[in-house]
């Protein structure tokens, strides 16, 4: 009787924890998916933000506010053991992020022109995949878009 009381305290807690985890905070981030850049209207095919650092249980949605965008995780830009993702064209589309590290990510149609972001989770190891994605080969204008997201990595001091 004393196990089933057990199990029982064990469940309700869980019960309790899991309803109390949005207030634990765990917050849901917006990417906006844009034809051009509000503040730059030369910067076309661009993620709003493109760089984006969240806390392990943290949501991010990325939105399409304009037509023929998506999100999918870039091979070899994604943490080890971590499922890759892809989203469907036009669709609002989100994901909790669980593990810390980096998490780079493409618009499929768009890659090339440099449509490309970054998510970061903090954590105990969130760099441990910095450097294989880094070394991750671009095509097209990706590659300028990338080597400015490492940059502003480095501004943020993480690669220090």
């Amino acid at each position: 009787m004393i196990h089933q009381l057990n199990r029982r305290t064990l469940l309700v807690a869980a019960t309790a924890f899991a309803a109390a985890r949005p207030a634990l905070g765990q917050t849901t981030h917006e990417v906006q998916m844009l034809n051009r850049d509000p503040d730059n209207p030369r910067q076309r095919m661009v993620y709003l933000p493109r760089v984006l650092m969240v806390q392990p249980g943290d949501t991010v949605k990325w939105l399409s506010v304009d037509p023929g965008h998506n999100a999918a995780s870039k091979e070899g830009m994604i943490p080890e053991g971590v499922e890759p993702w892809e989203s469907r064209i036009n669709d609002d589309f989100e994901l909790t992020f669980d593990q810390p590290g980096i998490y780079g990510y493409a618009c499929t149609p768009h890659e090339t022109v440099g449509m490309v972001g970054l998510v970061i989770v903090e954590g105990e190891g969130m760099l441990d995949n910095l450097e294989a994605a880094q070394e991750v080969r671009q095509r097209g204008r990706a590659r300028n878009a990338w080597e400015e997201i490492w940059a502003e990595v480095d501004e943020m001091g993480l690669t220090a």
